[in-house]
């Protein structure tokens, strides 16, 4: 039985310039033109992604963070009057 491959086509307009810079990177990789750029993109889209949805922390951050997850603050009048504004909203 054959599978069906699904793809989609991406097509871009770029000076001659980066045309010859890329193609070369490309076969100073052994790699095709269209391989090399569908690596590169499919790079730089997942660190674009990482970058964005990702919250890296120091170990120090980690640690304050776990602590304030697990020995939360008590509550002062703030948070009480925010808690009851929090309430009040979702009654509505």
């Amino acid at each position: 039985m054959m599978m069906t491959i699904n793809s989609a086509r991406l097509e871009a307009r770029i000076s001659k310039d980066l045309h010859t810079l890329i193609k070369h990177a490309a076969q100073l990789e052994g790699r095709s033109l269209t391989d090399f750029i569908i690596t590169a993109v499919q790079s730089a889209a997942q660190k674009t992604i990482t970058d964005t949805q990702v919250l890296q922390l120091s170990i120090n951050d980690q640690v304050r963070f776990a602590e304030a997850l697990f020995l939360p603050p008590a509550h002062n009048s703030a948070m009480e009057k925010a808690l009851e504004q929090h309430h009040h909203l979702l009654e509505k």
